[in-house]
Parts: structure tokens; C-alpha cells; sequence
């Protein structure tokens, strides 16, 4: 079986390259890639080469197929598993294995199994752990964002508000409270707030910033405000860089209450500090997507949000950083 694929051979050196597969072994699956999403993990990946703690030290000579939010359709069952994996059925991919300690993973570790590709071999621990999941959706797509979805519904429930009266800790974003959403306008963002408008823990305003009019306006298009009144819910979209004041702007529009949650999408360390002030009494910040140097993860988050707990005790803050 010929494959096209997305190989790795070290730091900032991609091929897109054609080969022939290996025969699968009785304990292996042979699927064809439908959609593939790129997620900021891959860039990662590329600009570290064998630096990253998934990456194999003889990717040089082994590439390996990037790629790990994918879907699509198995076409070849080994022995093993054909009780429960049929040719035709689709599937979906869920890629942080953690196989017996070892940090391997698909379009990481795996000469043969990545998303960037037209084929590839689902290699035993995949399936071992069942982290082959059968897939009845209609859209492949949606499939491959599941592993982002994954991280944005995470974070809403790793979010914890505490009370005055003992240590217990009310977990998920705050009921009827309010919701920013910084650099929200785009896949992620979106995706936050859909899972922000429909959460079991009903806020009672959704702000999400951007700093591009263009993005704002197809997030309207995708989300609009009125969608998200009928359920009850304020929704508003607003641009930030052109703000005279963004913080005394954003703080006015919740009564000088400030947010109950904020998450950040971006990893700009004006954006998570500008997050921090915005913070109310027991608020708490959750800051998705990790920059790539540990100088840049001290500077933005950890001298602004954590020692603000430290030194004041007047805010929360809950760092979930997803790489």
C-alpha cells in the first residue's frame, strides 16, 4: 500500500513524501485519513525536532508522519482485533497513549502512523488502550477537532471557584457569571464559547476580544449575539486594539465586577497579564495555548497571575497548560 505523508526528519524539516507502507502485522490497522487538523502541538514539534520529549532520536534516518487530530475510515483489520474493528468503519483518534510510561504517540513517535497522510498502520497500543474510537458523525472534520474540543471542555470544568465559609471548591466556570474569552475569535475561541453558551454551568455574560475586525465579523456569523440571548446569555464581541482603555473598558461592562473566569487563547504575554487585571474576587484564568519557550511561559504568566494569589490572595488562578 502506497501512502503520501507529512515526514519529519528534524527541527523545520518537513517532506511531503510518497512510499510504500509495510504489510500490517496480526496486531495492526491500516486506516485511510480523511481530515487531519493542524494543531499548535505539530508546530511545536517542527521547531524543537528531537528536543520534544515525544520526538525519537533517529528521526533523522526514521521520519516520522506528523499529524494527530485526524479521522477516517479502517481498511485493513489484523487478527487481533477483528472482533471488534471492521474494513469501512469509521473512526476517530484520541493520541496521548501513555503506553506502559513511554510518551509515544501518533504523529510524534511513529514512522507509520500520523494524520498528515493519505494511509497509515495504527500501531497495537492504540488499540490496546482504546484509543481507536468508533466514529458514527456524519463530518470527518468534526471528528478531528475533537482533541481541541477535549482541551476547551477541560478547561471549563478544570475552572474552580472557593467561598468564604470553608476549603470547599465549587468546580466549573462560575454560574451566572461572567465569561471573557481573550483572543477568542478564532478555531479555539469558537469553540469556547459554543461550549461556553451551552455548559451546564449557565454564565450570565460572555465577553471575547480579538483585535482584527475581520475575525470579529465571522465570528458573528458563526455565533451571533442574538443566537445567544434567546438562551438567555449576553454575548459580545469587541476589539480591543482599538479601545482607548481596554481594561477599564472590559471591567465597565460588568458593572466593575470583573470576570469570574478568563480564559486565554493566545500566547501573548501582554494578552494573559491584560487577564489578570481583569480577574474579579475569586476569579479564576485558565491560559490554553503554551508558548514555545520557558523564558516567554515565566514572563507572561507566572510573575503576573501566580504571585498575584501569592501576594494577595485577592484573585484565583488556575494555569491549565495544554501542550
Amino acid at each position: 500500500m502506497k501512502t503520501k505523508a507529512v515526514r519529519m526528519y528534524g527541527a523545520d524539516d518537513l517532506r511531503l513524501e510518497e512510499f510504500e507502507l509495510p504489510p500490517i502485522k496480526e496486531d495492526e490497522i491500516l486506516v485511510k485519513i480523511v481530515s487531519d487538523s493542524i494543531c499548535m502541538s505539530t508546530y511545536k514539534l517542527v521547531k524543537q525536532g528531537k528536543k520534544h520529549k515525544r520526538a525519537p532520536q533517529n528521526m533523522d534516518t526514521n521520519p516520522v508522519i506528523v499529524g494527530h487530530e485526524c479521522a477516517g475510515l479502517i481498511v485493513e483489520v489484523g487478527n487481533k482485533w477483528k472482533d471488534q474493528f471492521r474494513p469501512g468503519q469509521k473512526f476517530s483518534l484520541q493520541p496521548a497513549l501513555n503506553y506502559k510510561g513511554k510518551l509515544d504517540s501518533p504523529g510524534y513517535s511513529y514512522e507509520f502512523c500520523g494524520g498528515a497522510c493519505t494511509y497509515c498502520i495504527m500501531p497495537n497500543e492504540v488499540m490496546e488502550l482504546g484509543c481507536l474510537l468508533d466514529y458514527t458523525g456524519e463530518s470527518f472534520f468534526e471528528a478531528s477537532l475533537g482533541e481541541p474540543m477535549s482541551c476547551i471542555i477541560g478547561g471549563f470544568h478544570a475552572n474552580y471557584h472557593t467561598n468564604k465559609r470553608n476549603y470547599d471548591h465549587a468546580m466549573g466556570t462560575k454560574t451566572d457569571g461572567n465569561i471573557l474569552i481573550m483572543g477568542g475569535c478564532g478555531p479555539m475561541g469558537l469553540g469556547a464559547v459554543s461550549y461556553g453558551l451551552q455548559f451546564e454551568n449557565k454564565p450570565k455574560r460572555i465577553v471575547v476580544t480579538d483585535i482584527s475586525d475581520d475575525r470579529i465579523a465571522r465570528a458573528k456569523e458563526v455565533i451571533s449575539e442574538e443566537s445567544a440571548l434567546e438562551r438567555g446569555i449576553e454575548l459580545r464581541y469587541v476589539n480591543t486594539a482599538i479601545m482607548a482603555d481596554p481594561v477599564s473598558e472590559l471591567m465597565a461592562f460588568t458593572e466593575g465586577h470583573g470576570y469570574d473566569d478568563v480564559f486565554v487563547y493566545v500566547p501573548v504575554k501582554e494578552v494573559a497579564q491584560m487577564g489578570d487585571k481583569l480577574l474579579a474576587f475569586d476569579g479564576c484564568m485558565n491560559f490554553l495555548p503554551v508558548p514555545l519557550t520557558a523564558s516567554l511561559r515565566r514572563k507572561s504568566i507566572f510573575t503576573t497571575a501566580i504571585i498575584q494569589v501569592h501576594i494577595s490572595w485577592e484573585r484565583l488562578a488556575v494555569i491549565q497548560m495544554i501542550w
